[in-house]
């Protein structure tokens, strides 16, 4: 590619991080993108943008459905917008009629004017790197209560958040202190230990806080009481 290569692209479920080796600049048009590059995170709504650098990791997930501008280029100039930026006005217009000409298979004429245009437009400016959705933990901890008996795993926990499970995973090490799996185990010996203080059977709490038997939910339990123990 010279000056760069455009395309329309839905997004949805997260397919996990991954990097390229020139610079990927995206342009929110419908729907609200998650979007995670070396860690930092925030959202791309209709007329946000972000320039992702080349070699660095990023991961994208939506609820539903979020469609973007998505320019791949090698042009070094997108340099100097690197990172989480508000395209000007004027980029987000031309955004939008790049937009059009791409979905009526009008490319060629787009990619040969539009990314240069675009470059020359952007002057953005930055918006903070950590802004994130909140996850609303105790709402999240409710949720997991009903649902203890059956197979639950981080990629569940996280799509429940709109979110990867590398994005789940750090967001909870950030804000709980602990791994998700860590966390999800807390909650889980929290109840039974609950279900233990109201005079329910050991093989009952253990079936209905997801434990494969009486003898391993014990175990864990005790495992938690002398966390220094072995």
């Amino acid at each position: 590619m010279v000056a760069g290569t455009l395309t329309l692209r839905h997004y949805g479920a997260s397919h996990g991080s991954h990097a390229h080796d020139h610079f990927q600049v995206l342009i929110g048009l419908d729907g609200v993108l998650e979007l995670e590059v070396e860690g930092r995170g925030r959202r791309i709504a209709a007329g946000d943008g972000c320039v992702i650098p080349p070699g660095e990791r990023h991961d994208f997930g939506a609820d539903g459905s979020s469609r973007c501008l998505v320019l791949d280029s090698t042009l070094s100039a997108w340099q100097r917008h690197a990172g989480h930026t508000t395209p000007s006005p004027q980029a987000r217009a031309l955004a939008q009629c790049l937009a059009h000409s791409v979905a009526q298979d009008h490319a060629a004429l787009a990619t040969l004017y539009g990314p240069l245009l675009l470059l020359e437009a952007w002057h953005g400016t930055p918006t903070p790197h950590s802004a994130r959705r909140p996850i609303d933990w105790a709402a999240l901890a409710a949720w997991t209560a009903g649902r203890h008996a059956a197979p639950l795993d981080v990629a569940m926990l996280a799509a429940r958040c709109c979110l990867s499970a590398s994005q789940f995973n750090t967001r909870c090490r950030d804000e709980m202190g602990t791994s998700a799996m860590h966390w999800l185990r807390d909650l889980r010996l929290a109840q039974a230990r609950t279900l233990r203080a109201a005079g329910t059977s050991v093989a009952e709490t253990a079936r209905r806080t997801g434990y494969r038997s009486p003898s391993a939910l014990t175990a864990a339990l005790r495992r938690q009481a002398r966390p220094f123990d072995g």
